[in-house]
């Protein structure tokens, strides 16, 4: 069965989620907090330090604002790769609480090797509150040519200057193992058979951990205050692999950054990256 470009307004189930401190600081060591120096971010990484009181990096809220896709055809899954993701945060994460969010199918863009189908989740804590807005797409291999819009494409002009922020961030050959204990059990990023099937020589980091690691580069500008970091958006250009290094480079303009994550080989891994800062 092809796609169903039909699936376009489709909404699936709601999910609701409970988590707790210990999930934050699970999130933020799935993400390399604390790697190199486990004294640097400990307010991401315990709960309990003097002069550090949690805080939650404002990437987790991805997790928390996921829910169950709708069906948009029957696809192999190994043809499905993360190409973009957004997310607004309406509100500083909390440390622990309960979420429910509910995704819709957004649109799904032909372009032309492939199907680029675009879903958005919202998700409100247990008062009704809203916490964030959730944007990703996924690349369907194979799946295009169905005679579709492409979609629209955003330019994203590179600053022609140095960069506010340029940080560095290592990974453990063993990240995406760390990264799964967060809930995102695909096979891709653990089982070399399932990655050989998927066109990999081996299991690649999972795209959000990517992102996460972008995430927490990106807080070198608001001081290492996460609540000042309101929005943050991507596109996954190139595979990692754990273990690889990644460099993040950022350009602030006021309250708007745009930014990029590359290799030490100067491969760009998230591209076309934006962000939002609150004053």
């Amino acid at each position: 069965m092809p796609i169903d470009t039909g699936a376009v307004g489709r909404t699936g189930e709601p999910r609701t989620r409970t988590w707790t401190s210990t999930d934050a600081v699970l999130y933020a060591i799935g993400v390399g907090a604390g790697l190199g120096d486990p004294a640097a971010e400990l307010a991401f990484t315990t709960e309990n330090s003097a002069g550090a009181p949690q805080q939650v990096l404002p990437t987790f809220a991805v997790l928390l604002s996921q829910a169950p896709a709708p069906s948009f055809g029957e696809i192999d899954p190994s043809a499905i790769v993360h190409a973009e993701q957004s997310v607004t945060l309406h509100r500083p994460v909390p440390v622990s609480g309960t979420v429910t969010a509910t995704a819709r199918v957004d649109a799904i863009h032909d372009k032309g090797s492939g199907a680029l189908v675009v879903m958005v989740s919202e998700a409100v804590l247990e008062d009704g509150s809203p916490l964030a807005t959730n944007r990703s797409a996924v690349f369907v291999r194979g799946e295009g040519g169905f005679g579709g819009e492409r979609g629209p494409r955003e330019e994203w002009p590179a600053p022609d200057r140095e960069p506010d922020v340029v940080a560095t961030h290592r990974t453990r050959p063993e990240q995406a193992l760390l990264y799964r204990l967060s809930g995102d059990r695909n096979p891709l990023h653990s089982d070399p058979e399932f990655a050989r099937r998927a066109g990999f020589d081996t299991p690649i980091l999972h795209g959000l951990c990517t992102y996460g690691v972008a995430g927490r580069a990106l807080l070198r500008l608001v001081d290492d205050d996460p609540s000042r970091l309101t929005a943050m958006s991507g596109r996954f250009s190139a595979t990692v692999l754990p273990g690889q290094s990644l460099t993040t480079e950022a350009w602030r303009d006021g309250n708007q950054v745009l930014f990029r994550t590359r290799l030490d080989d100067g491969t760009v891994v998230l591209d076309r990256g934006r962000a939002t800062v609150a004053a």
